[in-house]
């Protein structure tokens, strides 16, 4: 496994203003996430096994956003105080309980599924789970915590919030999102998982962070800082030795590194599936002084 590390050569000038923001398609999402997951099983061996099991999350994911209710817009007046105030008009408290429903019927329909013992274990326990334990778990996946020690439950809880604020953040008035703050989602709040240089929203060569929770994509200048902001000591390394199309941008400002996929170099670039897939990289940049700072449930107990 080698290594490079260097300035992005990008030109970052010139590019048009582009979109704040794109809303989530929820089912195109999931259906586009379990193709892309299920193509790059055929090429990790080593991962394979939990890359067709994500796969299989993915496509039930997709078939819940087709037969679960539509939820309600927002009120505009809520939406309003949200916008005056720089704040995502998603509030992460009230979907509890639309989060505990969208869970249970995630739960019955992945109890059919193929599955680690593990995972079974994991899942039958939460669905099992006391109102208090339950109710722990939830609170940790609309935080972005989860522990070291508790992974596999909360994998299925981030999955099932996945749907519930992905459905959510569909219905909301793109035009009246405003930006929150560098690395923070629009929409909900949430953290990204990766960012992704693309060829089709707005114009080639504009970077759009990727929310691991509703699944929106919103716009951040290139060669800065995806955690703190700074623009100042962005280097990035990869593993291959060629023109990568993953790579991790690393800020010596705060000494943290997200995953950029490039998509204008290979459309196919999921941004959750690949940065599951690009696991080798995570384990190049555990041997640096690098802390990883994208958010990906599914990459948790990795």
């Amino acid at each position: 496994m080698s290594a490079s590390l260097k300035p992005d050569p990008s030109i970052i000038g010139g590019v048009a203003k582009v979109p704040l923001a794109r809303l989530p398609d929820p089912e195109a999402v999931f259906a586009t996430r379990a193709e892309r997951f299920a193509f790059l099983a055929g090429y990790n061996p080593n991962l394979a096994p939990y890359l067709e099991f994500l796969a299989a999350i993915s496509r039930v994911q997709a078939g819940l956003v087709r037969d679960l209710p539509a939820p309600a817009p927002l009120p505009a007046e809520r939406i309003e105080l949200a916008r005056s105030s720089r704040m995502p008009p998603l509030d992460r408290n009230q979907m509890r309980a639309g989060l505990s429903a969208t869970l249970d019927a995630l739960l019955d329909r992945l109890a059919g599924l193929d599955m680690p013992e593990p995972a079974r274990l994991a899942l039958v326990a939460l669905r099992d789970a006391t109102p208090e334990d339950r109710d722990w778990v939830l609170t940790n996946v609309l935080t972005d915590t989860i522990p070291a020690d508790s992974v596999a439950p909360h994998l299925f809880a981030a999955a099932a919030l996945q749907v519930h604020a992905a459905m959510a953040a569909a219905t909301l008035p793109l035009d009246r999102l405003v930006p929150i703050r560098t690395g923070i989602c629009p929409a909900c709040g949430g953290r990204a998982a990766a960012s992704l240089v693309t060829e089709n929203i707005g114009a080639e060569g504009a970077r759009y962070c990727s929310c691991a929770t509703c699944q929106t994509l919103w716009n951040e200048v290139r060669v800065k800082c995806t955690c703190c902001g700074s623009t100042k000591g962005i280097t990035y390394r990869s593993v291959e030795t060629g023109e990568a199309t993953v790579k991790a941008e690393c800020c010596r400002e705060c000494g943290k590194w997200v995953k950029i996929l490039y998509q204008n170099k290979n459309p196919t670039l999921e941004p959750i599936a690949d940065d599951v897939a690009s696991l080798g990289l995570d384990m190049l940049m555990r041997d640096t002084e690098w802390e990883r700072g994208g958010y990906n449930p599914f990459l948790m107990g990795y």
